[in-house]
């Protein structure tokens, strides 16, 4: 998703070029034995009844579950209305999204291209397609998710994809992240449990409002950035280069990191790298900061690279961090002004939540009382109606069932225009390293739901808004 983020793409590329494998411990560090002492990403908004705001990360849910402090969890349990980012169930925004990213009709990727840029990038992906057998893990194998398969749904229409968004495929297409497919995102599977969970869910997004500064980007930034990328991962290919900073690193530090510890005053080439590395490889946003962040991109890249990278870095804050964050805030200030009695938990990138200039403080300066909520401490509000099961492969407490209970009428995100049918076996999947494929067959699966449901009522938003990043 990023566009010629050259040199900041650099390190993002770098840092899910070849992460290690997972371990099974949440990112190297271990569930601390009081709740006291877990990370919480966790704030809530002073009202009757109280609303929440929680921060996720794009990862496997599995990675992180554990390390989630129980009053998160259980403000998500009792909440009536649940909002993320996107609408993770509603076919719309798989088709939309998919759309997005296509080149004009008529045009291949070879056509816009040089030559060069072209031949390496295939190659990289023929290296990729033979490499993947060897990735995949038995668990994923005994699901029946082969390698053919997965590269194909990844990069198999990839010459008709815009030059910005096959660099994000190819940052998605790690070691790393092709073990990690087939486990839901937390995002995803946050919906997913609301979903059965019978609460109602909506967005503050909308599909456009993500992908056009993506797409906003000028031709010679995606070369640029493109190019980088490429570079970024032959050199690691050929071992002459390490990748920095790794998905793992970043589940380390969401489960046990410090939240104090985020980016403010690096120089504008790290900061973008970071930056981007969190909103396309976890879409958290700011990061903790890492121990050292790679010399190359201030020491390597020429004088002119260097102004690229800041022309990336000055667009992508304004399109992506601060605009997004005065719509988000806007936004729900609007759904809380709609929903007065109702408990409302939203869910977005950690990211939005953390730095300067972030959707807590467009609320704050709107009046309303948000405060950090640490772990341990209870949460005021009523007790939970429902409760999400616990990952399948980590351990929990067994879930209380689900109450019959009355159920809000879901806000309706559906379009006025339908989108076209798609054959399941050739939609082009997303390439987020946030696991968009598995996005889109959720969507699927609820795409005859969301058309027979008649008795929704359309949603209302205010303004634009946009997505965000936390002030890198």
């Amino acid at each position: 998703m990023h566009a010629a983020l050259a040199g900041p793409l650099l390190a993002a590329l770098l840092a899910t070029t070849r992460a290690r494998p997972q371990p099974p411990d949440g990112g190297q560090c271990r569930p601390p034995g009081s709740q006291r002492d877990l990370n919480s990403f966790l704030w809530t908004i002073r009202r009757h009844p109280p609303a929440y705001l929680f921060g996720t990360i794009h990862v496997p849910y599995t990675r992180v579950w554990d390390f989630i402090p129980d009053n998160s969890k259980a403000a998500f349990q009792a909440s009536a209305r649940v909002y993320f980012e996107l609408d993770l169930t509603d076919p719309y925004t798989v088709s939309a999204l998919a759309s997005c990213q296509l080149l004009p009709p008529g045009e291949n990727l070879q056509d816009v291209l040089p030559q060069e840029l072209y031949w390496r990038l295939k190659r990289h992906l023929d290296y990729v397609k033979l490499m993947m057998p060897s990735w995949m893990t038995p668990a994923q194998r005994g699901k029946g998710l082969y390698a053919d398969y997965l590269f194909n749904a990844i990069a198999g229409n990839w010459e008709r994809k815009r030059p910005v968004w096959v660099m994000l495929m190819v940052n998605s297409l790690t070691e790393t992240d092709v073990r990690s497919r087939g486990v839901p995102v937390l995002d995803l599977y946050l919906a997913q449990q609301a979903e059965k969970m019978k609460k109602s869910t909506g967005a503050v997004e909308r599909v456009e409002e993500q992908c056009h500064p993506l797409n906003g980007l000028n031709f010679s930034q995606v070369l640029f950035a493109l190019n980088q990328t490429l570079l970024q991962h032959e050199s690691v290919r050929a071992g002459s280069l390490q990748a920095p900073y790794t998905t793992e690193d970043l589940i380390k530090h969401y489960n046990c990191g410090d939240l104090n510890a985020v980016i403010f005053n690096h120089d504008t080439s790290q900061t973008i790298v970071l930056l981007l590395f969190f909103y396309f490889a976890a879409k958290s946003d700011p990061i903790p900061q890492p121990k050292k962040l790679p010399n190359f991109i201030n020491t390597t890249l020429p004088p002119h690279e260097q102004v690229t990278a800041q022309e990336i870095d000055s667009y992508f804050r304004q399109e992506l961090i601060y605009k997004r964050n005065e719509r988000m805030g806007k936004r729900v200030m609007a759904l809380l002004q709609e929903n007065e009695d109702k408990i409302c938990f939203f869910a977005f990138g950690a990211g939005h939540f953390l730095g300067n200039n972030t959707v807590i403080d467009v609320l704050r300066q709107a009046g309303l009382e948000v405060d950090h909520t640490p772990a341990g401490q209870a949460i005021d509000s009523p007790p939970a109606r429902s409760s999400a099961p616990p990952p399948e492969e980590t351990s929990a407490s067994p879930a209380p069932a689900t109450p019959a209970a009355a159920i809000p009428e879901a806000p309706s995100v559906t379009p006025t225009a339908t989108p076209e049918e798609e054959d399941p076996a050739l939609s082009p999947h997303l390439l987020l390293p946030d696991s968009l494929s598995q996005l889109e067959e959720f969507g699927r699966q609820k795409k005859w739901h969301k058309r027979q449901n008649k008795h929704q009522r359309p949603r209302q938003f205010n303004d634009l808004w946009v997505r965000i990043e936390d002030r890198v």
